[in-house]
């Protein structure tokens, strides 16, 4: 079995907890474009698969684990011109204000991860701007080797071009890594690299939809040390 030299998070429903977060966040984004329009923001919702009378996203939506501008595109259709021209813009701006609930208290398991030797990072498929605004929010950026956005210019997930950028900055073996995330994109993204695949379940995707495509499903980060122990021992 081969041994785990780094971890590469996910962002959104890994690091943070994406219920608490990202739900609370796109409902009062959504009534802000709509200009307090509750049936226009529903709508709104219905396109990027939000329900603004729940407040949940469904699993299927599309911009759980999708870019910015994958977003905007959704939207577009229903927003007047004025409002398209710089959504993308305008999502970044609002997302880096989006305040961030951590899954698990990141500092003290980032140390911890840390104090084993191992090289860490972040790839996302927010833009890079927001992900290091919500890293430093946390106090937390500079435990990290490589933060990686979809705009910083190795693709984004499901790709695996994000991630094998990783392994090539810290000089790490794909094999030797581990992809942490929260949705089939990022264990597609690992399976394609050639990484240990671990799903967590802190996004909106249930463990029957994760546990094909991962080698193994934990609650939550809090459980990788432990996980780690006990594929160093040889018991999973």
């Amino acid at each position: 079995m081969a041994r785990i030299d780094g971890i590469i998070f996910d962002k959104d429903g890994t690091l943070f907890d994406f219920h608490a977060t990202w739900s609370v966040w796109a409902d009062r984004f959504l009534h802000d474009l709509a200009e307090g329009d509750a049936a226009f923001a529903a709508r709104l919702g219905r396109a990027v698969g939000f329900d603004t009378t729940t407040k949940v996203f469904d699993p299927d939506s599309p911009v759980i684990a999708g870019t910015p501008g994958e977003g905007a595109a959704l939207l577009a259709p229903h927003l007047p011109d004025d409002v398209v021209e710089g959504l993308v813009e305008r999502m970044n701006r609002e997302a880096a204000r989006a305040p961030q609930v951590e899954a698990v208290p990141l500092a003290a398991l980032l140390a911890e991860l840390r104090g084993r030797g191992l090289r860490l990072g972040v790839v996302t498929n927010d833009a890079e701007g927001p992900a290091r605004a919500h890293l430093e929010a946390a106090g937390v950026a500079d435990g990290f080797d490589a933060i990686i956005g979809s705009d910083t210019g190795h693709g984004a997930k499901p790709d695996r071009g994000p991630l094998l950028a990783f392994a090539e900055q810290t000089g790490l073996a794909p094999a030797h890594v581990a992809m942490i995330g929260d949705s089939p994109y990022d264990l597609s993204a690992g399976r394609g690299a050639g990484m240990v695949c671990v799903a967590v379940l802190t996004g909106p995707i249930p463990a029957d939809r994760l546990n094909p495509l991962a080698d193994a499903v934990l609650p939550d980060i809090g459980h990788l040390p432990r996980w780690l122990d006990d594929r160093k021992s040889g018991k999973v």
